[in-house]
């Protein structure tokens, strides 16, 4: 099972980080173990100073596809989610300035935490889906699907010409302005328009 990671997907992230708009999906991996379900709490580790949360709507892939035309990905998928795409920000600056990958900034332990995944028809057109997180009941990032730079449908597109999806891959769409630093004790909750699908306490 792969997660596979949007970079820079909206307009005012990009412009929030200081960077350029893409030309094409900005793709990194996280492992399996980035995994954190069941509203399970997620433990600042020793290793950063600087543990950002950045919220995403989750698509899972629901049947094996290799170079799927946009206009045919609507049929690998029918589930979504909420998940928090976290990063060591320190990590991923400092190895971004040396011009190294930045993997284990987005992929340690825990990195990924998830909700249930809930029929995508209950919840109406993958290009209109309002997502937005509090923490500790204050609004913090708010968005819609509608404003990804690259829809669902382009996203499978693009990866499916470089990696075969495979039934239970994870697409992590990207993140709106907003992101910023987790402290202990904070406590997150994720929604799907006005249902809460993750509520997680930081520690």
């Amino acid at each position: 099972m792969k997660i596979i990671c949007m970079g820079l997907n909206y307009r005012k992230h990009c412009q929030e980080m200081g960077w350029e708009y893409p030309t094409v999906p900005v793709v990194f991996l996280k492992p399996d173990s980035a995994l954190l379900k069941n509203n399970k709490p997620f433990f600042l580790p020793d290793f950063s100073e600087n543990i950002n949360y950045e919220v995403e709507v989750v698509v899972k892939i629901s049947k094996l596809g290799k170079g799927i035309a946009a206009k045919f990905a609507h049929r690998y998928y029918n589930e979504i989610t909420v998940g928090i795409d976290l990063t060591a920000r320190d990590i991923q600056g400092r190895h971004k300035k040396a011009g190294l990958p930045w993997d284990i900034s987005k992929g340690f332990d825990g990195a990924a935490p998830i909700g249930p995944f809930i029929p995508l028809k209950s919840v109406g057109d993958i290009k209109n889906i309002p997502f937005s997180l509090k923490i500790n009941d204050k609004l913090v990032q708010e968005s819609n699907t509608a404003d990804l730079i690259f829809g669902v449908d382009e996203i499978i597109e693009y990866v499916s010409r470089f990696y075969t999806l495979k039934t239970g891959d994870l697409i992590f769409t990207g993140t709106p302005s907003g992101v910023g630093q987790l402290y202990k004790n904070d406590n997150l909750v994720a929604f799907i328009g006005d249902k809460p699908m993750l509520d997680f306490m930081i520690k």
